[in-house]
């Protein structure tokens, strides 16, 4: 279900993780051990989730790896222009987010992967934020990795998926070690498991793959193409209701965006307002939102974060501008 939800080429190039956090971190760890040495460099940009930068942080304490930035635009985007300048003879990888969880910014990842490729450097995207939103053919796509969580498409948390080129699996060794992952185990020698079981060590997660082939298959029956236009119309209908308060600034870019607004209003903390929101039975998120570098960019100490799904409608976007409306009349 998964690889034909992704158009992977072979059920082998689909590895079930505990979630994209452990993804990437297999890919950190087993890619740099295989293919990186001292002084190799990993790109990934300045819009990502700490599940993107602290694995690429250990890799440089444990494999002598440097992590470069490729730094967002003033307008909360990425420039694949300068992702070419950044790359050298040292990159190994190029390691990026589909769709900012904090701007909800889509990045232009067909042409990151396209400039990637063209210097023979491979790419990791992390999907957490879009396999939700959009469809995703892996193929087409032409990553050689990426990355999803289950919790983030409607199934159970504490699992998830990686993907990886058949290619890229076979060269990478085992993350981690045990049952279910070998072929024999001698205290002389031990030799793995075939595709993708090297990589899945004990007891497997039957229910939450189960669970998560379920959501896919949902998720799959109600069309990706209408869930994103029916979440382009959510987006468009409160981003007009919000710019209309005063002292309501918006971050991130103005257009080709995920269905995720955030936002502070003038005179209030993030905090205040996500607390009193709270109140009134609504469901925000605020803080740095696992992005503190990202955060801090763009010079503030948080925000206010509204995401809208496919279950939500208009009326409850106006309970949000009307409750935002309330406490401003508070302070």
């Amino acid at each position: 279900t998964v690889q034909e939800f992704i158009g992977a080429a072979s059920p082998s190039e689909i590895v079930f993780t505990r979630g994209t956090t452990e993804a990437i971190n297999l890919v950190a760890s087993s890619f740099c051990r295989e293919f990186c040495r001292p002084g190799d460099e990993i790109i990934i940009s300045g819009m990502e989730h700490h599940s993107n930068i602290v694995p690429w942080q250990l890799q440089e304490e444990i494999s002598g790896i440097k992590m470069k930035v490729l730094p967002i635009t003033d307008d909360g985007e990425l420039d694949p222009e300068e992702l070419e300048k950044m790359i050298s003879g040292k990159t190994k990888l190029v390691s990026v987010t589909h769709i900012s969880n904090v701007l909800g910014t889509i990045n232009p990842i067909e042409k990151m992967i396209e400039i990637a490729h063209a210097h023979n450097v491979p790419v990791l995207i992390d999907a957490a934020q879009s396999v939700q939103h959009r469809k995703i053919n892996v193929q087409q796509l032409d990553c050689d990795f990426l990355v999803f969580s289950s919790h983030k498409i409607y199934g159970p948390t504490g699992i998830g998926v990686l993907y990886g080129k058949e290619k890229w699996l076979e060269k990478i060794p085992p993350y981690q070690g045990g049952g279910e992952m070998i072929a024999s185990v001698s205290f002389e020698k031990t030799t793995f498991a075939e595709l993708p079981y090297k990589f899945e060590a004990g007891t497997p997660d039957y229910i939450g793959s189960t669970a998560l082939a379920a959501a896919l298959t949902y998720v799959s029956g109600l069309g990706l193409e209408h869930i994103a236009a029916y979440e382009n119309e959510l987006l468009a209908y409160a981003t007009e209701r919000l710019e209309n308060i005063n002292g309501l600034k918006i971050f991130g870019p103005s257009g080709h965006k995920s269905s995720v607004i955030s936002f502070l209003v003038d005179g209030i903390h993030h905090y205040d307002m996500g607390v009193l929101l709270d109140t009134m039975g609504i469901a925000v998120r605020t803080g740095h939102h696992c992005a503190e570098p990202l955060i801090r960019r763009l010079g503030i100490e948080g925000t206010v974060r509204a995401s809208f799904a496919l279950y939500n409608t208009k009326e409850e976007i106006d309970a949000l501008a009307n409750g935002i409306l309330r406490i401003v009349k508070m302070f």
